[in-house]
């Protein structure tokens, strides 16, 4: 895979943990022409997304920044009860 294009989303949350761990069963599903990684950096959540081309880049970020956004929802309202 010859990867061109990158792009790195940085969340910083007290919920990394909680939207890391949500993610994980996303990593073991292929977006086509796509590596992505999911670390962490204290209470800083890192998506980094490299494609072969800006089609792909783009279908990759527009599912993870939803996946995150959804993950961070549902922690803040578990954490409400």
């Amino acid at each position: 895979m010859n990867l061109t294009d990158t792009a790195e989303l940085t969340l910083r949350t007290k919920h990394a943990d909680v939207i890391a761990g949500s993610l994980s069963p996303e990593l073991g599903e292929r977006i086509p022409r796509t590596s992505i990684t999911v670390g962490r950096r204290g209470d800083e959540l890192v998506v980094r997304i490299e494609a072969d081309d800006q089609t792909a880049l783009r279908a990759a970020l527009n599912s993870y920044i939803r996946w995150m956004n959804v993950a961070e929802e549902t922690a803040k309202e578990a954490e409400g009860r």
